[in-house]
């Protein structure tokens, strides 16, 4: 059965709205703030076999290594084990995770009782549990510190709730109420992906529609690879580092080679550190992500956005390296901090190759705070946030200042919202002024924020481009690093490491200067 391209236009465009409007839901039924306001999650639609069909703008470090959940869920479960209104979760970096604060849902799908689709989607929990309020400790030496560990398994069968499991979850987290919130707002948006699937189905006929999903992913396939021609022969290779694995002072390297090979890419992190010590490992799904986000941006965006669009690509990572660490190693900034300096390394490379198309680096850090007490009425709370930086320069343009870049694409929490739902009070948020790298085109500005606790808190902090800048591009110069200062009731200012976990006394303050992006091209001087 042949599906004519106007057909095949509109059911991509049709997958595409319904992970779309999945989000919609989930950000309108969550609780916590990290969900409602800085939107968190991500949401995807794959295939009965596992192959990721269409996904909502949402967050790339998310929807890459979904690919990784539905691997391990499908070894896991048996089809024919599955039933409607089935909801698996995870977050088991070692079986198909990436950070225990995120935790995926998925359900099959049933189409006149055959399995055809799954849903899914993944949110960042403001707290799972672990040594420290977020579960995002600055200094972790294995996973065990760092939360609950969940492997796949349903938490929801028959469309009835699991009360054993969901008990468990709630033992072991400090807001269970925010947990169960959110949760049930995950699950609401698979629902409304089914609904929607089956209305779908409705209108095209099931076989008609799963065919067309089938050449959907063809059809990207072959156009990566029209798309694989303008790219030149070679190996190009780049190479950065983190500043730390939080528990030495020693930088951790990532390297990676890249080229074009029998109409495939090539891409290959040997000379890679070791599994390191503190949690900067990646798991392997992370990187993924990353390479999949860098060529996924360089390639045309109207080619569909699925499965076929990366089989082209070929990955190799050495086995007990940071990025395919051994279980149980601590990978709670694997995620966040490694992820960047992976998409930092890969651009490097193909700034070589396509030295048009690539920026200069952004501020390459995610700038995780956590901060977590007992509130006034004597409830504990946990306050996440990401902050936002430095874009880089290109050659066609100066870059984007205070805003999120990179395998993160989530908003900021409003002012008015944290120090609504948090005993925490705002005191700076602005731009840092000549923050980023001069060039031809400039790298954009980094921000200012400084938070005070109105109660004792426990402050964790995972940071990166504290020693090492953004690198500029082309003779432009390096984005400024990022400054984490702890500021005490005298005003004495005490500069904090990258990775750090600190108390907070009453009217003390944590205040964060992220790094501004590089620029690009050497800017000649007035006198020349």
């Amino acid at each position: 059965m042949e599906v004519d391209l106007v057909s095949l236009s509109v059911i991509q465009k049709a997958l595409e709205n319904i992970a779309e409007e999945m989000g919609i839901v989930l950000k309108r039924a969550s609780f916590s703030p990290n969900c409602k306001e800085r939107l968190d999650f991500s949401c995807a639609i794959f295939d009965k076999f596992g192959e990721l069909l269409a996904q909502a703008e949402h967050i790339p470090v998310h929807l890459g290594a979904m690919f990784s959940s539905m691997e391990i869920i499908l070894q896991t479960y048996s089809k024919e084990t599955m039933r409607s209104g089935d909801i698996i979760i995870l977050n088991s970096p070692y079986t198909g995770g990436t950070h225990l604060p995120d935790i995926t849902f998925l359900m099959p799908v049933f189409i006149e009782g055959e399995l055809s689709f799954f849903v899914n989607n993944r949110a960042h929990h403001a707290d799972i549990g672990g040594s420290t309020p977020g579960s995002m400790p600055g200094i972790s030496t294995e996973l065990f510190e760092e939360g609950l560990i969940i492997p796949p398994v349903k938490l929801y069968s028959e469309g009835k709730e699991v009360k054993d499991i969901m008990n468990l979850i709630l033992a072991n987290v400090r807001v269970k109420s925010e947990r169960l919130g959110d949760f049930r707002a995950q699950r609401a948006a698979l629902l409304r992906g089914e609904e929607r699937l089956k209305e779908l189905s409705i209108r095209y006929g099931k076989n008609y529609l799963l065919e067309a999903a089938k050449q959907l992913l063809n059809l990207s396939e072959k156009a990566f690879q029209r798309q694989l021609q303008r790219f030149p022969e070679g190996e190009f290779t780049f190479e950065d580092y983190l500043d730390s694995n939080g528990v030495t002072d020693d930088p951790v390297k990532i390297k990676v080679g890249i080229k074009k090979s029998n109409e495939k890419i090539k891409v290959s992190f040997v000379g890679t550190d070791p599994q390191q010590i503190g949690n900067c490992n990646a798991p392997k799904g992370v990187v993924y992500s990353c390479v999949y986000y860098v060529f996924r941006s360089l390639t045309d965006p109207a080619i569909m956005t699925n499965a076929g669009l990366f089989r082209n690509i070929e990955v190799n990572i050495p086995k007990g390296s940071l990025l395919d660490p051994a279980y149980p190693a601590a990978v709670s900034s694997g995620n966040v901090e490694t992820s960047q300096r992976i998409t930092d390394v890969l651009l490097g490379a193909l700034s070589s190759a396509l030295p048009e198309q690539i920026p200069a680096a952004s501020q390459g850090t995610m700038n995780n705070i956590t901060i977590g007490g007992i509130d006034y009425e004597g409830v504990p709370f946990t306050y996440y946030e990401t902050i936002g930086g430095g874009v880089g320069g290109a050659k066609s343009y100066s870059g984007i200042s205070a805003i999120h870049s990179h395998m993160t694409n989530t908003l900021n929490t409003p002012i008015e919202a944290l120090e609504l739902s948090y005993p925490l009070r705002v005191k700076t948020y602005s731009f840092r002024e000549n923050s980023g790298g001069n060039g031809i085109n400039n790298g954009g500005n980094g921000i200012i924020r400084e938070i005070e606790g109105l109660v004792d808190t426990k402050v964790s902090l995972q940071t990166e481009r504290r020693k090492f800048c953004p690198y500029g591009l082309f003779g432009g110069e390096a984005g400024a690093k990022g400054i984490n200062i702890k500021i005490t009731k005298d005003n004495k200012e005490i500069q904090l490491p990258g990775r750090v976990i600190i108390s907070l006394k009453v009217g003390e303050s944590l205040k964060i200067m992220t790094p501004g992006g590089g620029g690009y091209g050497k800017r000649e001087s007035e006198d020349d």
